[in-house]
C-alpha cells in the first residue's frame, strides 16, 4: 500500500515537471506568475533628480539630450514652488556683489556680457508644453515661439541688469538667436523691462553651424579687440561662459531644461 502511495506521488511530480518544462505551457504559467515590479518611491525619484540636476549644473552631465522622463514632475515642482527663483536670486546676488568690487575705468569699456534665453528671458511656458525638456528639441517649434515675442523676464536678472547699469557697466547681449530675429528680440527685451544695452549680438550668416562655444568665444574676442574689458558674463549654458576670451568672472544661471554645446 505504501509503495502504491509513493508511486502515485512520483507520478504526480513527473507530470507536473513535464507540464512546466513544456515551452507553450511554461510561457503561459510564467505570464501568470510574474514577479512584482519594483516601484520607486517619490522620495527616491526626487533624490535621483536632485543629483541629476547637480550634475547638469556643474557640467558633469555633458552632451545630454533630454530631461529624464522620471524627472518631469520634479522639475515642475522645482519651478512652480519657487526653488528656481531662489537659486537665480543667489546667483544674481553674488554677481552684483562681485561687480561692486570692480575698479571702473570710466571710459565706457567696462563691460558685462549677458546671454538672452533662460538668462534674461524665460521660455518656461514653452518647455512646460514640451514636458519640461523631456521631449526632443524642435528648432522649428521653438523659433515659432520666439517670433511671438511674449517671453517674460526674470526678477533676479532684472535686478542684476539694472544694478550693473547703475554701477556704470556697459551691457553687451550675446545670444544664439539668428540675426533675422533681431527686431522681435529687441522688442521682447524692452517689453520685459530691459533697456540701454550697448550691443545686441546675434548669429549672422557666417555664424550658422558653429558650436555655441566657438561662436560666443569669437564674439567675445572681437569685443576685447575693440578695447572692452569683460569683467563679468552671465549665462544659463556653459557654452555661454567657456572657450576663449572669457570674462574675469562667469556666473552660471540654473537651467536643467536643455543643454547646448
Amino acid at each position: 500500500m505504501a509503495c502504491s502511495h509513493n508511486n502515485t506521488i512520483w507520478f504526480f511530480i513527473l507530470a507536473l515537471f513535464t507540464t512546466l518544462t513544456s515551452p507553450v505551457i511554461s510561457s503561459r504559467v510564467s505570464s501568470l506568475m510574474k514577479l512584482p515590479v519594483t516601484v520607486e518611491s517619490r522620495s527616491s525619484v526626487d533624490s535621483y533628480c536632485q543629483s541629476w540636476r547637480l550634475a547638469v549644473e556643474t557640467n558633469n552631465a555633458i552632451t545630454w539630450k533630454v530631461v529624464p522622463s522620471k524627472c518631469v514632475n520634479y522639475l515642475e515642482t522645482y519651478y512652480s514652488e519657487g526653488q528656481f527663483d531662489k537659486d537665480y536670486n543667489v546667483v544674481a546676488y553674488y554677481a552684483l556683489d562681485f561687480a561692486k568690487t570692480v575698479k571702473m575705468g570710466g571710459d565706457g569699456k567696462d563691460a558685462w556680457v549677458f546671454d538672452v534665453d533662460e538668462t534674461l528671458l524665460s521660455n518656461l511656458d514653452y518647455y512646460k508644453s514640451h514636458s519640461y525638456g523631456a521631449e526632443p528639441f524642435s528648432s522649428k517649434e521653438f523659433n515659432e515661439w520666439v517670433v511671438q515675442g511674449t517671453t517674460p523676464g526674470y526678477d533676479a536678472s532684472l535686478k542684476l541688469y539694472k544694478g550693473l547699469k547703475k554701477l556704470g557697466f556697459t551691457i553687451i547681449l550675446l545670444t544664439g538667436r539668428d540675426e533675422a530675429q533681431r527686431s522681435v528680440t529687441e522688442k521682447n527685451l524692452k517689453d520685459a523691462g530691459y533697456s540701454g544695452w550697448d550691443q545686441l549680438l546675434l548669429r549672422g550668416h557666417e555664424d550658422q553651424g558653429k558650436a555655441a562655444t566657438q561662436y560666443k568665444s569669437e564674439q567675445r574676442s572681437r569685443m576685447v579687440k575693440k578695447g572692452f574689458k569683460l569683467h563679468g558674463n552671465t549665462g544659463d549654458q556653459w557654452s555661454d561662459l567657456l572657450g576663449f576670451a572669457v570674462a574675469d568672472r562667469s556666473f552660471k544661471v540654473p537651467n536643467p531644461l536643455y543643454y547646448i554645446a
